[in-house]
């Protein structure tokens, strides 16, 4: 509703799962694609990467209520236009439609720091540069309570190594003080 009287914003369509995006982007000639991370369907960040592989012209805005110092570097690396979090305001995500639309990466100070710093290959206990993305989806997915046979697109034995390792990396003796470890950190 906010958007509908956007001089330069208009919505295509809105969407529940994400399964209905790639029909609705070989249908439909999108500019920027609004997307929520916790989008029911959405279960890998190389299913974002397919799309922008697809569909190059395409650009991503991620919107979701996920830590930005957890999750904004990876989906920047895979190549989104930009990350925001849904504490901003709606006029800030208007704005960044439409610098997008005219071919602007969006980064906050913070966001530019973590990808420099990643860049520089320095190592820190910062969970974004600790981890692999395919460890921190496996880790969102345990702290929203997905079993390993709801996790999709991953096989058990794929998750169980991946678990292990977060066990490990994060310095956690059971599945219960990974997960609370994780809420410390601001990754679920």
């Amino acid at each position: 509703m906010y958007f509908k009287n956007h001089p330069s914003v208009n919505i295509i369509a809105n969407v529940s799962n994400f399964s209905m995006i790639p029909y609705l982007l070989t249908t439909t000639a999108i500019d920027v694609l609004i997307l929520d991370l916790e989008l029911e369907g959405l279960s890998s960040i190389f299913e974002i990467k397919t799309i922008l592989k697809t569909h190059p012209t395409t650009k991503i805005i991620i919107f979701t209520g996920l830590s930005e110092q957890i999750y904004a570097s990876l989906y920047i690396k895979v190549g989104v236009s930009a990350y925001k979090h849904k504490k901003e305001k709606l006029a800030h995500l208007g704005d960044s439609i439409v610098k997008i639309h005219s071919g602007v990466l969006i980064m906050n100070e913070t966001l530019q720091k973590n990808l420099d710093l990643t860049t520089k290959q320095h190592r820190s206990n910062g969970l974004n540069r600790k981890l692999s993305n395919r460890e921190v989806e496996v880790l969102r997915y345990l702290g929203v309570g997905k079993t390993r046979n709801e996790i999709v697109k991953i096989s058990n034995k794929t998750i169980a190594t991946f678990k292990a390792r977060l066990l490990i990396k994060l310095h956690a003796k059971s599945t219960v003080d990974l997960l609370n470890k994780a809420k410390i950190l601001k990754a679920i």
